[in-house]
């Protein structure tokens, strides 16, 4: 990338997950900033990128003025190594993200979180989404929007056994899940990424979560 972004543009961090790759092929590509660890391949044409190693992301954004700051980082605590592998990528790149994009003049955050996340859950995956969601609505934003998926269809590059064994059982357990509890049922990937530019801009003011139902549904 050469030069600064000017103000407007979209930030997005996890570009080469399931969901990143699906939400910036939705996004306009002279609007869109991709950082990430290392280059992503597959990106729309005209999509800028800034390579970076994490501790240096703050410095990078604050080059940037962007309107509108996405994070669908992510991992398992199986490929993070351990459970402080996977905090400090879950919480804590995710925070450091939405401050640095927050001084740089970010007014908008969006991110995926998990269906059931609470920082007071005796899980620790679900208790780590909660703390980084409570911390992130901590920082100063005009709105942010917290989208909390059940599991996630969709072909992903990394492997995840469990979750591929899920995926498979997904259409009897998502037929055994109550309407009322549809929350909880699996979900589209795409979906998620419709759902993430469709909320991109949106001006009301304020916290807002969504749950699979309005994902699937479509966000107006």
């Amino acid at each position: 990338m050469t030069g600064p972004a000017s103000h407007g543009d979209i930030l997005l961090a996890g570009a080469s997950g399931l969901v990143g790759g699906l939400l910036a092929k939705r996004l306009a590509p002279a609007r869109l900033v991709c950082i990430g660890r290392r280059t992503m391949p597959g990106l729309p044409e005209g999509v800028r990128q800034i390579v970076a190693d994490p501790k240096d992301w703050a410095h990078e954004i604050a080059r940037l003025n962007p309107a509108i700051a996405i994070s669908v980082l992510g991992t398992t605590i199986r490929n993070a190594g351990s459970q402080a592998g996977f905090f400090a990528i879950d919480h804590d790149l995710v925070l450091n993200l939405a401050r640095a994009s927050r001084e740089a003049g970010a007014c908008q955050f969006l991110m995926v979180s998990s269906v059931g996340a609470a920082a007071d859950s005796r899980n620790f995956y679900l208790s780590t989404k909660g703390k980084v969601e409570a911390a992130v609505c901590g920082l100063g934003y005009d709105r942010v929007d917290i989208l909390r998926p059940g599991l996630l269809r969709g072909d992903r590059q990394e492997r995840r056994p469990g979750e591929r064994i899920a995926i498979a059982l997904s259409p009897l357990t998502d037929l055994l899940t109550p309407r009322a509890l549809d929350k909880y049922r699996s979900i589209a990937a795409v979906d998620v990424a419709g759902a993430l530019a469709a909320l991109c801009g949106a001006e009301a003011a304020g916290l807002f979560i969504h749950h699979n139902r309005e994902m699937s549904g479509g966000i107006s």
